[in-house]
This record gives structure tokens, C-alpha cells and sequence, in this order.
């Protein structure tokens, strides 16, 4: 599939709606989706026992009650754990979502999905193949495929053979001096950027392989407006109400 398929749209809420709830839960999911977001960003990575579950970090520590490594944790002990009352006491409660419990979310939701593989050290290939064998066998037929992304090349390339149709995005924050081999050996269809580390040049750069160029993570409404003027498709970003709002002077 094509990028241009996608219908990749100008904004995309980080991790869920991060700036208003917890991040990768379903509450996040439901609040960027009541802010107008049309699409979701959001991060997978296995359990010890290897479900795959929505979780940014290596460690438990910042966004559950829970100490040390995630990759080390089972999914019963990790369903035990609140990941809520850390953003808020009004999410007091919330668990660590599955990934087949966000699928089932972002369709009755109508959002779209960039499924981010955020794999812990040494498990790249692991979190891709069981994620996306997961997904696949639960993925609505009658809905467009979601984007998947990642920072590791090896994760990414297990996606273009366990999912070889769904569209890959290659993610980069120091972008390496042999990127557009890799994006093009990849087969991506989108290139993913930090924001605070590119320019219009280098932008450019990016546009001319024929790929959509999103960038992250994006908050501020001046910000957006100078990227969206250098040729940027669509950005990441934790508050999709507000920045709305900040674009289109609406509220």
C-alpha cells in the first residue's frame, strides 16, 4: 500500500492524546479521539511471557506503579498494575492495554493506527513477528491497514516480511548518513523525523525520495505552521485539540 492509500492526516495524537491522559491507554485513545484526532500513535512491546501490550518505556517505573524492566514482567503481574494514577487521580485504575484491546478500541473509535515498535533491548525481531502476527489475524477487513514504525531497522524488516502490505514508516532522530539506502532496502512509505532536529533543507532531502515526511512530537501551532510550510504531511502531537485550535484560530 501506497502512503498516499493511507490517507495519512495533518495531525496525529501522540501516544493517545498525551498531554490530557495517560499515555497508550484506552482512555488515551478516547480522549484524542474526542479532541478530533483522526489517527493514533502508539507504542508496542512484549511482556516477558510475550503479549504484546502498549507501553513506551524499558522500565515500569514512569508510567505504572511498578519498578524495573518490562521485559521481565508477565502480563498477569502487569495487568495488576495502575497506570493511570501517575497522570491524574481520574484515572485511577487504568491498566496497561493489550494490543488486540486497542485494535478493538481504534475501531469502534474510527481512529486510524501508527503502530510504533518500541522493542526492549535485544527483542527487535521478537516484538515485531508476535505483534504483527497478532495484529494482522485481528485487523477489521474493512479497514485501512494501519502504519507500522519503528527506530530499529530490524524490527522493520521483520514487519515487511511477517506484513509484508501494511505500511512501514521508518523512524529516525539522528538520521544516519545511509538513510535513504535503508528506507528504500526497507521499502517504507513514510519517513518519520524529529522536529527539533531537521530544517527545510533536510526536509527536502527527505521529500524527494516521493515519501511522506511526519514529524514529532509537535506542540506549539507556530511550530507547525513553519513545518507544514516546508512540505511536512502530518505531525505527532500530545494535545490534537489544541492545536487544532492553534492553527485554525477555532475553537
Amino acid at each position: 500500500m501506497t502512503a498516499t492509500a493511507l490517507s495519512i492526516p495533518r495531525l496525529i495524537g501522540h501516544r493517545g492524546a498525551a498531554r490530557h491522559a495517560p499515555e497508550n491507554t484506552l482512555s488515551g485513545m478516547r480522549t484524542a479521539a474526542l479532541q478530533g484526532a483522526l489517527w493514533v500513535e502508539l507504542d508496542v512491546k512484549l511482556t516477558a511471557d510475550g503479549v504484546p501490550v502498549l507501553l513506551h518505556d524499558d522500565d515500569l517505573d514512569r508510567t505504572t506503579n511498578g519498578h524495573g524492566p518490562a521485559a521481565q514482567i508477565d502480563f498477569v503481574d502487569l495487568r495488576r498494575l495502575d497506570a493511570g494514577s501517575w497522570f491524574g487521580p481520574e484515572f485511577r485504575g487504568e491498566k496497561v492495554p493489550t494490543l488486540a484491546e486497542a485494535i478493538q478500541a481504534a475501531s469502534l473509535l474510527d481512529l486510524g493506527l501508527n503502530l510504533e515498535i518500541k522493542p526492549c533491548p535485544g527483542r527487535d525481531e521478537q516484538t515485531a513477528g508476535i505483534a504483527l502476527s497478532l495484529a494482522l489475524g485481528l485487523w477489521p477487513a474493512d479497514r485501512p491497514p494501519p502504519l507500522i514504525s519503528s527506530f530499529s531497522v530490524e524490527a522493520l524488516a521483520m514487519a515487511k516480511n511477517v506484513a509484508p502490505h501494511w505500511p512501514r514508516g521508518y523512524l529516525m532522530d539522528e538520521v544516519p548518513v545511509d538513510w535513504a539506502e535503508i528506507a528504500d532496502q526497507l521499502n517504507v512509505a513514510t519517513i518519520n523525523i524529529n522536529a527539533k532536529r531537521e530544517n527545510a533543507e533536510s526536509i527536502a532531502a527527505f521529500r524527494a525520495t516521493g515519501r511522506p515526511v511526519l514529524a514529532y512530537t509537535v506542540n506549539d501551532a507556530a511550530e507547525a505552521r513553519r513545518l507544514f510550510n516546508w512540505g511536512i504531511t502530518g505531525l505527532f502531537t500530545d494535545t490534537p485539540k489544541g492545536l487544532l485550535e492553534g492553527l485554525t484560530g477555532k475553537r
